[in-house]
């Protein structure tokens, strides 16, 4: 990396645009992204960073068309990056790897480059581990100092003491309203998945991910593996390993499991909970996209009715 520009990028952020204008080298479109626009920027020396903007944002002709971020979009990121990533490296043991965040503004983040590599079993397992740790780093309450996003959708992070409330009240319920209004539910559907048992273990909240999905795993080289696209918050732990379940399952999913366990176990029953876990990001779906994922909202919820 061209460390001298970098360090003083790290300290003067609101110099990110001229910085971007003077020193990259080449720009080459990421694939992948839902939401945001990824490209992969090399340095004059050669290095790579990642930079996200919004669609039509930096890289693109302002018009009176364009449409600005979400207020805090990307600042929701920046802080779930760095609370997340200070779990990854001051224990003996890492927490799990998380892309540096080099700089961020209202319209854009610059972070590090990860390479992609392939899954393989030895990741997996480290990554189960590393999991744990970050788990078990924790959080002063449920929910979040600040609200966030759930992709572009607005997250309550409002502080709670109880799980199963927090979850009822700031996941599940402006989800099902959501999804409602969008006919992605009926009102009587949303009034029972408002309504469904909520029983899980008492622990004390989690440092989450949470929009842990397989495709929020990025495989890299040297058998390690990376979370990006956080929504991160005090929640509980079983819900990130839930949602790794979902869309076909991350990869090595088993021992993923497996060596979290190992590294702080489970408790019993944690496999009929998942899914309750995974009902907020399918509720997420139901809300964005309609009736396409109704009937995988209401398996899920029929568990709990």
């Amino acid at each position: 990396m061209a460390d001298v520009d970098l360090e003083y990028l790290r300290a003067n952020p609101h110099l990110l645009l001229t910085f971007l204008a003077h020193q990259r080298l080449r720009t080459t479109p990421v694939s992948g992204g839902s939401i945001c626009t990824a490209e992969r920027i090399t340095l004059d020396d050669g290095s790579d960073l990642l930079l996200k903007t919004w669609p039509g944002g930096v890289s693109a002709a302002p018009t009176q068309d364009t449409i600005p971020p979400p207020p805090g979009f990307f600042a929701a990121e920046a802080r779930g990056l760095r609370w997340l990533r200070e779990a990854a490296g001051h224990t003996r043991q890492h927490g799990a790897r998380i892309p540096e965040l080099i700089a961020a503004t209202d319209d854009l983040l610059l972070m590090e480059w990860i390479e992609h590599g392939q899954p393989t079993l030895a990741a997996a397992e480290r990554l189960g581990h590393e999991l744990a740790t970050t788990h078990r780093a924790g959080a002063s309450h449920f929910g979040a100092a600040e609200d966030g996003y759930l992709g572009f959708l607005p997250l309550d992070n409002t502080p709670g003491d109880s799980w199963a409330d927090w979850y009822r009240a700031h996941r599940l319920a402006p989800l099902v309203r959501l999804s409602v209004d969008n006919g992605g539910l009926t009102a009587e559907e949303g009034t029972q998945i408002e309504r469904i048992r909520i029983e899980v273990p008492d622990e004390p909240p989690a440092r989450l991910h949470g929009d842990l999905w397989p495709g929020n795993v990025v495989w890299g080289l040297r058998d390690r593996a990376w979370l990006i696209d956080p929504a991160a918050h005090g929640g509980h732990r079983e819900t990130d390993l839930a949602t790794l379940h979902l869309f076909g399952g991350a990869p090595y999913l088993p021992r993923i499991l497996e060596a979290y366990d190992e590294t702080w176990p489970l408790e019993p029953g944690w496999k009929e909970r998942v899914p309750l876990h995974q009902l907020y990001l399918l509720l997420a779906h139901t809300a964005l996209f309609g009736s396409r994922y109704r009937s995988a909202v209401l398996r899920a919820a029929g568990h709990y009715l």
